[in-house]
């Protein structure tokens, strides 16, 4: 199988899986949505939908978050992990965007970027999910998932992404990257994976990927 039938078989298969792609984080809105992707970074987005209510009913725009302190909105988030990286970022990209965007998320990766505590997956979701612009914003399902399907090497994120951008079809990247995510959590998991499940990585997966599994499952 070539390249390019790999990629049209991961596209029509995860289509197939997933018509429709539901975006994963609770909110409303561009900022509620920046704020629950920056706490979800080393958490899980189950999580971050448990804790995002409890946030927005005290805060649901850059004013209302401006009028609590830094240790208020740590108290609330603990729970979803690195919570004083968070709650200062969280503050402070507050406050910029009252002051230089009129409280609005800016439509831009380096407006984005430039923002506390907000680096480039962050800021690729939001341009994605929040304004439509095409992004292929890479976690680990997707860093997994691409070096098991043989369409990235695994070296970085950073690599993986370009790649995901070469290989699949611009016009894809916002609904695409959603699914593979799905598929990640519901075939090909990092723990308790089970290759007879993942028909993709069995169709079209890296050998050597393939040969590992076998070995730990056989003991061999």
């Amino acid at each position: 199988m070539t390249k390019a039938e790999k990629v049209e078989f991961v596209i029509n298969s995860l289509e197939e899986l997933y018509p429709k792609t539901p975006i994963p984080l609770d909110h409303t809105d561009p900022y509620t949505l920046l704020i629950a992707v920056l706490l979800s970074a080393q958490s899980t987005d189950a999580k971050v939908n448990q804790i995002t209510p409890l946030l927005f009913e005290r805060a649901s725009t850059p004013w209302q978050m401006v009028r609590l302190s830094v240790d208020e909105i740590r108290e609330i988030i603990k729970p979803v992990g690195l919570s004083p990286m968070k709650s200062k970022g969280i503050y402070k990209l507050s406050h910029i965007l009252i002051d230089k965007y009129n409280g609005k998320v800016p439509e831009s990766f380096e407006a984005l970027e430039e923002l506390p505590a907000v680096g480039h997956k962050t800021a690729s979701v939001v341009m994605s999910q929040a304004f439509g612009v095409p992004a292929f914003p890479v976690d680990t399902h997707i860093h997994r998932l691409m070096y098991r399907w043989n369409l990235s090497s695994g070296k970085n994120v950073v690599q993986t992404e370009k790649d995901a951008k070469r290989l699949f079809p611009k016009e894809k990247w916002n609904k695409l990257h959603l699914q593979i995510i799905y598929y990640g959590r519901e075939y090909s998991p990092a723990r308790g994976w089970d290759l007879e499940k993942d028909f993709i990585t069995r169709e079209i997966g890296r050998k050597s990927v393939i040969k590992e599994y076998e070995k730990k499952k056989t003991g061999k």
